[in-house]
């Protein structure tokens, strides 16, 4: 990477983090200081104040991701900023249940995921992009694991409603951050690596493959969100736990978590096994759920289930995007993301939903009852999934000027020793790539796209 692409990666990958540490930090404490609120006599109602953000994400991300294409990505960034601060400072100010389910459909409008990715697209090479992309999934990662700690601890002395008012600061400073440190890229277009292209949405949508990832990223984060609206009471009822000291819970089991999914990704993309990982990842996550379905009295069996969660968690949400890529079509891969982002969405809205009507009616067992049917639906339906190709994506620039025949050259990179598939996109300037994890030829496809100049 150059300066320039480093900047824009790291600086778009901090921007992210702050944004996302707004939304993780009141996910541990959100269930509990929602129920101390006007008109939160029931948890049907913490469940669709907490779920209502993932609604209206799902809804805008895709449309201003095609908005950002027409009137500018930092545009579309900064209104996206601004309104999830907007909806940070009302709800830091609710006193009833409606008011902080307005705040929270505000924080989601402000749906820019899709914005920055192509942002961080234009503004870097293709031959780094997809370092550059990782950046982002890091920090996400982190971000996520991180304020599982502090969220407890925060609220402690701060309190929920400041922790609000602490994200909407954070959104105002990676507002001005996107401003200050984050370069204007001198061309913007369309990138299919990263955005999605209506034209290609009947092939993403009836790939039975690509399918079943998206009911799997809407089943895992529709248990996340169920298991939030439960947990927390779990914790206080079943040991005596305050809120406060929550973290020492949630502290040791992602710690373990993230160190034990580490070996498990390498082996899968190393030895071509990443379908038996990826099953094998989801049975133990719908063991957890039976368990906690189960054997919610007992404090040290919730914190075993919670291990056993969060290993399964951790290898899924790595496994998951690496899937979407090695199965989407070549040239509809920001189009398969962008329908899996949508998935994952509207699963954090129906899970947060369906867990607190659920917990409202019939107790904790009916929460992780549900959940437990997901996890084993999409268990049954992993088993016959095609073990996906040993491939990664590449991209190679074919020049402002290229003038050729996009469809023969395809043809010859397809042909080239180690090329699984390829497709040249004349309006990206890009030839898309799937080679083999190794034993593909750089040199070839470089030599050959070169020859097409002469």
């Amino acid at each position: 990477m150059n300066s320039l692409e480093l900047r824009a990666s790291l600086g778009l990958a901090g921007i992210y983090a702050l944004r996302m540490l707004g939304m993780f930090l009141i996910l541990p404490v959100f269930a509990i200081y929602a129920q101390t609120l006007h008109g939160a006599d029931n948890h049907t109602l913490i469940g669709l104040a907490l779920g209502s953000y993932g609604l209206t994400q799902a809804l805008l991300q895709l449309p201003l991701g095609m908005l950002s294409d027409r009137i500018g990505r930092k545009k579309v960034i900064y209104g996206g900023l601004l309104l999830f601060a907007i909806g940070s400072f009302v709800a830091a100010g609710a006193h009833d249940i409606v008011t902080l389910t307005i705040g929270r459909v505000i924080q989601g409008s402000g749906a820019i995921s899709a914005a920055i990715t192509a942002l961080l697209a234009d503004l870097t090479r293709e031959e780094n992009r997809t370092r550059a992309m990782a950046m982002i999934g890091m920090s996400i990662g982190t971000t996520f694991a991180v304020s599982l700690v502090l969220g407890p601890v925060l609220a402690q002395y701060i309190g929920v409603n400041g922790i609000f008012a602490l994200t909407g600061a954070l959104s105002l400073a990676a507002l001005v951050g996107v401003w200050l440190i984050i370069p204007d890229p001198a061309i913007s277009r369309f990138h299919s690596d990263t955005e999605a292209n209506t034209k290609r949405l009947p092939a993403v949508l009836k790939n039975p493959q690509l399918l079943r990832l998206n009911y799997g990223i809407f089943a895992l984060h529709a248990a996340q969100m169920a298991m939030f609206v439960t947990i927390p009471f779990a914790l206080i009822k079943t040991a005596g736990l305050d809120k406060a000291h929550h973290w020492e819970v949630y502290l040791p089991v992602t710690v373990i978590g993230f160190i034990l999914m580490v070996p498990a990704i390498i082996y899968g993309e190393k030895k071509a096994k990443l379908k038996q990982v990826f099953i094998g990842a989801i049975a133990i996550m719908t063991a957890a759920q039976l368990g906690m379905a189960l054997a919610l009295d007992s404090f040290w069996q919730i914190v075993m289930w919670l291990g056993l969660y969060f290993i399964a968690f951790n290898i899924l949400e790595a496994t998951l995007p690496s899937l979407i890529s090695k199965i989407a079509p070549a040239d509809a891969k920001g189009t398969a993301i962008g329908v899996y982002n949508t998935a994952q969405s509207f699963g954090l809205f129906m899970g947060a939903a369906a867990g607190g009507w659920l917990y409202t009616h019939y107790g904790p067992a009916g929460v992780f009852g549900f959940t437990s049917v997901l996890m084993a639906s999409w268990l049954l339906a992993s088993f016959s999934m095609q073990a996906p190709q040993a491939v990664r994506s590449v991209m190679f620039h074919i020049g402002e000027d290229w003038q050729g025949n996009p469809q023969q050259l395809s043809q010859q990179l397809s042909a080239l020793t180690g090329v699984s598939e390829a497709v040249v996109v004349l309006e990206d300037r890009v030839a898309y790539l799937k080679v083999a994890q190794q034993g593909w030829d750089e040199d070839a496809v470089k030599q050959l796209i070169a020859n097409t100049y002469s």
